[in-house]
C-alpha cells in the first residue's frame, strides 16, 4: 500500500484518536504518527480498529 493509499486512513485516525487536525498531520513525519499511536508500554499498535468495529462497539454500549 503506498502512502497516497493510506493517506485518508491514517488522516481519520490522527484526527481520531490525537485530536490533530489536517495541517498537523501533514505537517508530522511517518515516524512520528507513529510514535503517537504506539504504546510505549509495549502494546503493539500495529493496526487500529476498523470503523465497522468502533461503529459496533458503540451500538453495544450506546444499548446496554
Amino acid at each position: 500500500m503506498s502512502f497516497r493509499d493510506a493517506a485518508p486512513e491514517w488522516g481519520w485516525l490522527a484526527a481520531r484518536a490525537l485530536g490533530w487536525r489536517p495541517a498537523e498531520f501533514w505537517q508530522a513525519t511517518p515516524s512520528e504518527l507513529l510514535t503517537a499511536l504506539v504504546d510505549p508500554r509495549g502494546g503493539s499498535g500495529q493496526h487500529a480498529p476498523s470503523r465497522d468495529l468502533i461503529e459496533t462497539m458503540m451500538e453495544r454500549d450506546t444499548h446496554g
